[in-house]
């Protein structure tokens, strides 16, 4: 049997970078969270937990916290959860994929300057719901061509639209030409 290793193989850069922190975060000796599991990858999150590191699921369990370390994952967090973990006083070591909080700055931007956010990607997903978190109004997710061809902006407001890092780059253009041929200011 002949095996071929593909050129790349193994985590990507926001991916490594993330896991990479927690376990920095774990040689502090100090209580360590990650908000939502670091990665996509059950064995590394349970190798995590082996060393004592607690994932937190929701906003009340950040609430039952008095002392600790939060680590965001990969896939960032809405813009709320940072700051109640300030509010709180707790460590934040901030993992999220620097492509990922790219685009949570330009959300927060474009959104307060009055521009509908439009995130392509899959609703439901880690890092689409952290990235509407940074919109200052409502964020419209789009996901199908069926949804696109739907979709109506506010009246007479431009849009801002942005992808989930992790989308297919094909259907993204695709959508993204629906829109463009509606004569939408972008």
């Amino acid at each position: 049997m002949e095996v071929i290793l593909a050129e790349s193989a193994g985590f990507c850069f926001g991916v490594k970078r993330a896991v990479d922190k927690v376990y920095e975060q774990i040689e502090t000796g100090k209580k360590i969270y990650t908000y939502g599991p670091i990665i996509h990858n059950e064995f590394v999150v349970q190798d995590l937990e082996k060393k004592g590191v607690e994932v937190i699921e929701s906003e009340e369990a950040l609430e039952q916290l008095t002392e600790g370390t939060i680590v965001i994952r990969s896939h960032g967090v809405p813009k709320s959860i940072c700051e109640k973990i300030e509010k709180q006083g707790l460590e934040c070591v901030d993992a999220t994929c620097p492509f990922v909080k790219r685009i949570h700055k330009i959300v927060e931007k474009e959104s307060a300057a009055g521009r509908q956010i439009v995130i392509i990607g899959n609703a439901g997903h880690p890092e689409v719901e952290g990235i509407q978190g940074w919109s200052v109004t409502p964020a419209i997710v789009i996901e199908s061509e069926k949804e696109a061809q739907e979709f109506v902006p506010e009246a007479g407001k431009k849009l801002c639209i942005v992808s989930q890092t992790t989308f297919n780059y094909n259907k993204f253009q695709e959508l993204v030409e629906i829109f463009q041929k509606k004569g939408y200011d972008i």
